[in-house]
């Protein structure tokens, strides 16, 4: 990412911010759908990050670690989204027209079914599992963006793969079993 770190004033500057977001808003768009469930929201969150990445843009020096501080920036406004009172709603129920559908190896079903049960983890938890897994962080990295030590990662990585695991009950079955024949 250090070739987006150009010099030359505040055109320079823009140039720069634009092109990280169109290299980088699609991915940060689908980890933000893994933290909330919900695609209007995720474009929501998302939108909410790179506006904060665009004010300290300036005065980031280190470039080459984008990702990183754009993930923390969208954890977050996610986890502060999740404290407005006016945002303590349902979210679009699984199988609603008005989701996006996303190619995977599973079939559909698979994906719903995780994916459900995913937003049956607890949203820190939550965080932790999709920061981990989705996102390929460290437990170090994962620390580092929720404030937290690496010992508290691994705890909550444990306990939401547990939730996961009870969320899905028998449906983890099916999907191992399942897994490539889709």
């Amino acid at each position: 990412m250090m070739g987006f770190l150009r010099r030359g004033g505040r055109r320079g500057h823009d140039e720069d911010f634009v092109a990280y977001y169109a290299a980088r808003a699609g991915h940060l768009r689908n980890t933000a759908y893994l933290l909330c469930g919900d695609w209007h929201l995720a474009e929501d969150l998302t939108q909410t990050a790179f506006t904060n990445l665009y004010r300290a843009w300036g005065r980031i020096d280190r470039h080459d670690v984008l990702d990183q501080y754009a993930r923390r920036v969208l954890l977050r406004a996610f986890l502060d989204e999740r404290r407005r009172p006016w945002r303590r709603e349902q979210p679009t129920l699984p199988g609603d027209e008005a989701l996006d559908s996303i190619t995977i190896e599973h079939g559909p079903e698979d994906r719903q079914v995780l994916k459900t049960a995913l937003l049956r983890v607890p949203k820190r938890r939550r965080a932790v599992l999709v920061l981990r897994f989705w996102a390929d962080l460290s437990v170090e990295q994962v620390a580092e963006i929720l404030g937290c030590s690496t010992g508290t990662v691994k705890s909550q990585t444990s306990r939401g793969l547990d939730d996961l695991r009870s969320a899905l009950g028998g449906a983890l079955h099916d999907l191992k079993t399942s897994g490539g024949q889709s």
